[in-house]
């Protein structure tokens, strides 16, 4: 049942806004649509933030948009400035069917970071007010085990819009994770940085030492835990 998204069969391909020159694709309600027409009614999409910072968890979104009721101005989350990514979270939350669920640092550690997205996406897909007639997957794998057929849409975030929501979604709520973390352990910048290997980061993890937060599988974490270790 699970396949690659694929656009010569039959689905749309999407609207394209040019910016100096380049195409960007623009995510539509079309893939929707076509799969309602062949019976699919309640269709999420599904998408993460989170994969490469060094700190924090990884978060996935599962979104169900209403096609009376689409958010204005949804876009791929990482073309969005922080406040328009917030304006359209609270569209979101207040139009659509919305599931969030989480990998820990400890849970990437332990089952490595693509395992651990996966297990973030099935959390978020089962935290869903009902399981999905069928699921659109940003990314070119499926995660095991969904509860329905599904696609994986590569780049989907900038071309699906129901992928699009879930990642302004799991953008924001981990956004907002990491800067509750960085009231608990201030010094390392995760509210700007969310985690990322910037210099103050890189710089305040020499200084101030790992924490709990911290990805210990990551080599520059695993580099200052293990030094002699190659």
């Amino acid at each position: 049942m699970a396949q690659l998204f694929n656009y010569g069969r039959g689905l749309p391909r999407p609207f394209f806004l040019t910016r100096g020159g380049a195409s960007l694709p623009q995510p539509d309600f079309s893939h929707e649509t076509a799969l309602a027409r062949t019976g699919h009614r309640w269709i999420a999409g599904v998408d993460e933030a989170g994969r490469g910072p060094l700190a924090g968890p990884v978060t996935a979104a599962a979104v169900r948009l209403r096609g009376e009721a689409l958010p204005q101005g949804l876009q791929d989350s990482k073309r969005l400035r922080a406040a328009a990514r917030e304006a359209v979270f609270a569209q979101i939350m207040a139009h659509a069917a919305v599931g969030i669920g989480h990998a820990s640092p400890a849970e990437i550690d332990a089952i490595n970071i693509e395992q651990a997205t996966w297990l973030a996406m099935a959390r978020a897909i089962a935290a869903l007010p009902r399981v999905p007639d069928y699921l659109l997957i940003d990314g070119n794998r499926l995660p095991r085990d969904l509860p329905c057929p599904g696609q994986a849409v590569v780049k989907g975030d900038g071309r699906v819009m129901s992928i699009a929501a879930a990642s302004i979604i799991a953008k924001v709520t981990r956004d907002r994770i990491m800067a509750q973390l960085d009231h608990e352990y201030p010094g390392y910048g995760w509210a700007s940085n969310a985690g990322y290997p910037t210099k103050r980061h890189i710089n305040a993890i020499a200084d101030l030492g790992v924490t709990p937060e911290h990805r210990r599988s990551f080599a520059p974490i695993r580099k200052i835990l293990c030094p002699d270790v190659t």
